[in-house]
């Protein structure tokens, strides 16, 4: 896969595992920021406040180079390492599993958790719509009106998303554009005169 793309999902799935009466509800949300998947997790303890354990995973960037798994009370390595483990095979990333466990009365054993958080997931990451993104910069552009035309010749060509644009005193545009593409676009946005950029 290419440096500036990754895998995700689309929106938020859900599945199930059951084993000897435990109930393993799994979710699987597209997330970008720890303070996103902090909220997600304070949303689903309050939700299911009645259930044993909230295990977790989670992998953040394009390369998954930040990740986190917990057992929330699970013994050591048998619940969030499971679930981090159907995240990286699916080769996913920006995403964040949740399994939700009601006990049964019955232990399944280190082996059998294990068996139960990973398949809890792996149904989870099953309904889920898996779609490729790619890794997007923004910039912002200023520049006069008497340049309009060279700018929107650039953005005609070159494509990026337009987040934003203000054309009052001076023209400010907010772009989104692919990170490989981003070098091409600033070196033919800066050729244009009085044009500046931040970053």
């Amino acid at each position: 896969m290419e440096e500036d793309k990754y895998r995700t999902v689309n929106a938020i799935a859900e599945g199930l595992y059951k084993e000897k009466g435990s109930r393993f509800i799994s979710f699987i949300y597209p997330v970008k920021t720890e303070e996103e998947i902090k909220d997600i997790l304070t949303e689903i303890k309050t939700k299911y406040y009645d259930a044993r354990h909230h295990c977790y995973a989670y992998c953040l960037g394009a390369n998954r180079e930040r990740f986190r798994a917990n057992d929330d009370g699970e013994p050591s390595s048998t619940a969030g390492k499971p679930i981090l483990g159907q995240i990286v095979s699916n080769d996913l990333s920006n995403v964040l599993v949740v399994v939700v466990r009601y006990f049964g009365g019955i232990k399944l054993g280190v082996s059998g958790l294990i068996q139960a958080y990973r398949d809890a997931a792996a149904d989870a990451i099953l309904h889920a719509e898996i779609v490729e993104r790619t890794v997007d910069e923004e910039i912002r552009i200023r520049f006069t009106y008497v340049v309009m035309n060279d700018v929107m010749k650039v953005l005609k060509e070159e494509e990026p998303e337009v987040l934003s644009r203000n054309f009052e005193m001076e023209c400010e545009m907010t772009l989104s554009i692919r990170q490989k593409d981003m070098p091409r676009l600033k070196e033919r946005l800066l050729k244009i005169e009085s044009l500046a950029i931040e970053e």
